[in-house]
C-alpha cells in the first residue's frame, strides 16, 4: 500500500494558487486514472481510495499539513518511506520536477510541519518548480497567488509528468521515479 499526499489550502479563495498545486496533481491523477470513487474526509484529509494507492489531500492549511499526513498514514498503516508529498517549491524553476527520497523541508512550511509531526526526514517527496525570472511579490504573496495563462503552459506538463512520477513511485519505488523523472527535458 502507497500513499500520496497533494498539499494545498482548502477553500476557493485558494484554487489554482501556486501553494495548491499538489491538489491539482492529485485531481488530474484521478482524472487520468478514471476513478470516479468518491473522496471522503478521514484524519483532516479528503481521501481516495483506489487498489493499493491512497490519494488524500491536508484540508487542513498548509502550516498543519502534518496533522492530516500522519493521521492518514496511521490509519492505514503506511509507513513515511511508502508515501509521496507533492508540492510546490520556490527554489525550483517553474515547470522543473525534482523527486527525492529524504531530505530537509527547506523554506516550506507544509513540509516543515510534516517532518515534524512525523518525526523523520525520510519521506519521499516530488516537488515542482513555481519560482519565476520576473517575480516581484514576496515568497507569500507569489505562492497564494494563481498562475498566469503563459505560466499554467509551462506548469501543466510538469504536472503531468508528476502523475506519471508518481505511477512509477508506486509501481517501482522511490529509486526508479528519480532515475527517470530527475532529469531536465
Amino acid at each position: 500500500m502507497k500513499a500520496v499526499f497533494g498539499l494545498g489550502n482548502p477553500g476557493l479563495p485558494y484554487a489554482l494558487t501556486r501553494h495548491n498545486i499538489g491538489f491539482e496533481v492529485v485531481d488530474l491523477y484521478r482524472e487520468v486514472h478514471r476513478t470516479r470513487k468518491k473522496g471522503r474526509i478521514e484524519g483532516s484529509a479528503l481521501v481516495y481510495c483506489l487498489d493499493d494507492l491512497v490519494l488524500a489531500k491536508p484540508m487542513t492549511y498548509m502550516n498543519e499539513s502534518g496533522l492530516a499526513v500522519r493521521a492518514v498514514l496511521s490509519k492505514y498503516r503506511i509507513e513515511p518511506s511508502d508515501a509521496m508529498i507533492v508540492y510546490d517549491d520556490l527554489d525550483l524553476v517553474l515547470g522543473r520536477i525534482r523527486i527525492l527520497a529524504t531530505g530537509g523541508a527547506g523554506s516550506h512550511n507544509g513540509m516543515k510541519s510534516i517532518l515534524r509531526s512525523l518525526g523523520t526526514e525520510d519521506i519521499p517527496r516530488l516537488r515542482i518548480g513555481i519560482e519565476t525570472e520576473t517575480r516581484q511579490e514576496s515568497g507569500h504573496d507569489f505562492v497564494l497567488d494563481r498562475f498566469s495563462k503563459r505560466e499554467w503552459s509551462e506548469v501543466l506538463p510538469a504536472v503531468r509528468r508528476a502523475v506519471e512520477a508518481i505511477d512509477v513511485f508506486c509501481d517501482l519505488g522511490i529509486d526508479e521515479a528519480m532515475t527517470r523523472f530527475n532529469r531536465w527535458e
